[in-house]
This record gives C-alpha cells, sequence and structure tokens, in this order.
C-alpha cells in the first residue's frame, strides 16, 4: 500500500511517473480528440472566409483563389480523413455508451470503422487528388 491507502501496482513507474500501457482504445480516444479540433478549426476558418463575402468580395476571392494550391489540397484530403474518421467513431462510440452489448464488443467496432475508413478514404483521395496530380505533372 501506498501512502495515501491506494494499492501499488508493480510496472507502472518508469522514472517515477506513471507509465501507461494504452492500447487501440486508448489510441482511438486520443485521434477522437485530435479529428475534432481540427474539425472544429476548420468549422472556425470557413465561417471566417465566408464571412469575408460581406467584408470585402475582393479578399474573399483572393482567399478562395489560394485555396486552388496543390498543397491547400493535400490538407483538404487530411479534413476528410479527419471528419470521416471523427463521424464513424462517434457512432462506435455512441453504440459504446448506449447500447448494452457496445463494451463487450468495442474493439470489434473499433476494426469495422477503421476498415470503413479505409475503404472509403482510398478512393476518395483519389478522387481529390486526380486534379493536384495532373496540374502539378503538366497536364489539364
Amino acid at each position: 500500500m501506498t501512502s495515501a491507502g491506494a494499492p501499488e501496482r508493480s510496472g507502472t513507474t518508469r522514472g517515477g511517473g506513471t507509465l501507461y500501457r494504452g492500447d487501440l482504445g486508448m489510441w482511438s480516444w486520443v485521434a477522437h480528440r485530435i479529428t475534432g479540433v481540427l474539425t472544429f478549426f476548420f468549422l472556425f476558418t470557413h465561417v471566417l472566409d465566408t464571412a469575408l463575402v460581406r467584408v470585402s468580395p475582393n479578399a474573399y476571392d483572393s482567399v478562395i483563389e489560394t485555396y486552388k494550391n496543390p498543397v491547400v489540397n493535400l490538407f483538404e484530403v487530411g479534413l476528410v480523413g479527419a471528419v470521416l474518421y471523427h463521424a464513424l467513431n462517434g457512432i462506435r462510440v455512441m453504440l459504446v455508451d448506449f447500447w448494452e452489448k457496445g463494451a463487450k464488443y468495442q474493439r470489434v467496432m473499433l476494426w469495422t470503422v477503421l476498415g470503413i475508413w479505409i475503404a472509403v478514404m482510398i478512393p476518395g483521395a483519389y478522387f481529390m487528388l486526380v486534379r493536384t496530380v495532373t496540374e502539378l505533372l503538366g497536364g489539364h
């Protein structure tokens, strides 16, 4: 027992701090939080750049023109991936919370989410990047 009355767990400390050996569930939790924050910042930016049309149509046109940059296209693919993962994992989280067997099947549901994410992202990324790659290689 420690001085606080909690039982000690062997192998849980390294260098004086605690060591959490998370599994796939922990990483899905972290990814869900990160993709949620990324989606929030995209929506915030989207509201601001759309509001520019009322303030200065020329500034709005200039901002929209920068979105045609190939680097921005890569960010758009990342954004779609983040939103898709966040949405699919959100459904899984709701099932874990509200379905009586959700906790039992949470790992299977996570692998299903990842499988669906990959199945949608591969063709989605392809179609999103075709124009950019074509332009970079000098095509029309």
